[in-house]
């Protein structure tokens, strides 16, 4: 478990299941991704989480406010090894309802897994990617210290697909924020 003032970042159960089913079919959380998730996708998901978590020690958190144990998303570390120049390597990314947005989680989740990883010693650097539009990961990914890399197409989307090209950040631990 990871705490910060406002948050818990903690292992995920199955009461997790139906905000998190709700949050991956929302269209405006979901802008960004190549579709929407239904329960049994979601479903999925949760289980490859699960896996990861249990296969490495760490990954995605399941996060929840401590004013009121309500689960509001997701931050952490995804194993990724799609072609790609830089990869294989390890992903930090975040997803949160569309009610927790422009209140500072993401950045505020992001930054305690960094330290947690740092402290832990778990890797020497971490990714993050998304679309080049989507401007509110990005911001993240520079609030959080991660330093632009240039620019890719990613190979799970068909040419001419609107987010097929991505920005890439990386950030070498231990070189974080104060």
């Amino acid at each position: 478990m990871i705490e910060t003032d406002r948050l818990i970042l903690r292992a995920w159960c199955n009461d997790d299941l139906a905000p998190f089913s709700k949050m991956n079919s929302d269209k405006e959380v979901m802008e960004y991704m190549p579709k929407c998730l239904s329960y049994d996708e979601t479903m999925q998901f949760y289980n490859r989480i699960v896996d990861e978590h249990n296969n490495f020690g760490y990954g995605l958190y399941a996060v929840e406010l401590k004013s009121t144990d309500m689960f509001i998303g997701y931050t952490g570390f995804h194993h990724f090894d799609f072609e790609a120049e830089f990869s294989p390597g390890i992903e930090i990314g975040w997803r949160f309802a569309k009610e927790h947005w422009n209140q500072g989680y993401a950045t505020e989740a992001a930054r305690a897994c960094i330290d947690y990883a740092c402290k832990s010693k778990l890797f020497d650097n971490i990714y993050s990617f998304t679309a080049v539009c989507n401007h509110r990961s990005e911001r993240v990914m520079q609030k959080t210290g991660m330093k632009h890399q240039g620019f890719f197409l990613h190979p799970s989307l068909p040419d001419g697909h609107r987010l097929k090209e991505h920005t890439l950040y990386k950030l070498e631990l231990c070189h974080t924020f104060q």
